[in-house]
C-alpha cells in the first residue's frame, strides 16, 4: 500500500498538474478497479468544470466504494494520498478546540485505521459521501482519543459537534412513515413514564439523599464539594449516593415487573411514604 507523509504530500489537486497525476495513479491501480469503475473515475478527472475539492470528494467516494467491495490495497493508498492533508487539518483543529496537545498525526492514523476497518458502513449514494463520512470518523476518533487520555468524562462539546452533517434522507413509504411516527410516540410515552417514576421515588427519599443526588447529578458538583455542603465525610456521601440510586432503580424495576414498589422513603415525608417506610430496613442492615 503506497502511503505518503500528509505534510509532505503535494497531491491535493490544486491545479491541472494534480489532476493529471491523479489520472496516472488511477491507471496504476490496474485490476483493483473494474473497467467501468476506472472509466468513471477518469471521466471525473477529465471534467474541467469541477473544482479541485469537488473532484477530490467525488473520486474519493468512488474509490471508497471500490474498497468496500474488494478491499484493494492500492485503492486505499490512493484514498490516503487524496485525503490525508485535509483530514489532518480537521484533526488538528478539533484537538486544539479541546486543548489537547496530542500529535495530530497519531490521531490521523487512527482515523484511517477506522476507515480501513469499517468499509461496510459506507454508503456511496451521495457524490460527497466520503467527505461527510470521514468527517464523522474524525469527530468520533478525536473524542475517543480524548476519553482514552482521561479527558472525556465530562468534556463539553461545541454545539456543532452535537449535530452531524446533513445526509440525504432515505426514501420511505407511507407505511414506514406511519410506523416511525407511532414508534416515536411510544418512545416518548415510555420516556415520560420513566421520568414520572423516577420523580415519584426521588420524592420518597430522605432530604439528605435528595440533596446529595441533586448536587451530584443536577448541579454536577464534585463529590468532595457535595460532601462539604452536606457536612458529611466523602466516604459517607458516596454511600448515600449509592443507596439512593439503588432504591430508585430497584423500585422502578419492581414496578415494571408488576410488583409493589420497594423504596423506603424519608419517614413522615408524605402520606404515600408512610405506607412504605420500613420496606428497606432489612436490606440496609446488611450493608457496611
Amino acid at each position: 500500500m503506497q502511503v505518503t507523509d500528509p505534510l509532505q504530500s503535494d497531491f491535493a489537486l490544486p491545479n491541472d498538474l494534480g489532476a493529471q497525476r491523479l489520472v496516472v495513479r488511477i491507471r496504476e491501480l490496474g485490476t483493483e478497479l473494474l473497467r467501468e469503475e476506472a472509466e468513471a473515475l477518469l471521466g471525473l478527472c477529465a471534467d474541467t468544470n469541477r473544482a479541485p475539492e469537488n473532484l477530490r470528494d467525488s473520486v474519493s467516494t468512488r474509490l471508497m466504494e471500490a474498497f468496500r467491495l474488494r478491499q484493494g490495497r492500492g485503492v486505499f493508498g490512493l484514498l490516503y494520498e487524496l485525503n490525508s492533508q485535509h483530514l489532518l487539518i480537521q484533526v488538528a483543529s478539533r484537538l486544539r478546540r479541546y486543548g489537547s496537545k496530542a500529535d495530530p498525526r497519531d490521531v490521523l492514523q487512527e482515523v484511517f485505521f477506522n476507515v480501513y476497518r469499517y468499509p461496510h458502513r459506507f454508503n456511496a449514494e451521495r457524490e460527497d459521501a466520503f467527505r461527510v463520512w470521514s468527517a464523522m470518523i474524525v469527530r468520533n476518533t478525536v473524542l475517543k482519543h480524548l476519553r482514552s487520555l482521561g479527558r472525556g468524562g465530562r468534556t463539553e462539546l461545541a454545539i456543532e459537534d452535537m449535530v452531524s452533517e446533513p445526509q440525504a434522507a432515505p426514501a420511505s413509504s407511507p407505511l414506514a412513515g406511519a410506523v416511525e411516527s407511532e414508534s416515536r410516540k411510544e418512545c416518548t410515552q415510555v420516556y415520560l413514564t420513566y421520568l414520572h417514576l423516577y420523580l415519584r421515588f426521588y420524592s420518597m427519599l430522605s432530604e439528605r439523599e435528595r440533596k446529595a443526588l441533586h448536587l451530584v447529578e443536577v448541579d454536577e458538583v464534585s463529590y468532595r464539594e457535595a460532601a462539604d455542603q452536606l457536612g458529611i465525610r466523602l466516604e459517607n456521601l458516596k454511600m448515600v449516593i449509592f443507596r439512593a440510586r439503588r432504591k430508585i432503580h430497584r423500585s422502578m424495576r419492581r414496578v415494571f415487573e408488576g410488583l409493589s414498589p420497594d423504596c423506603r422513603p424519608a419517614r413522615g415525608s408524605n402520606p404515600e411514604s408512610d405506607q412504605l417506610q420500613d420496606v428497606w430496613s432489612e436490606e440496609d442492615s446488611d450493608e457496611p
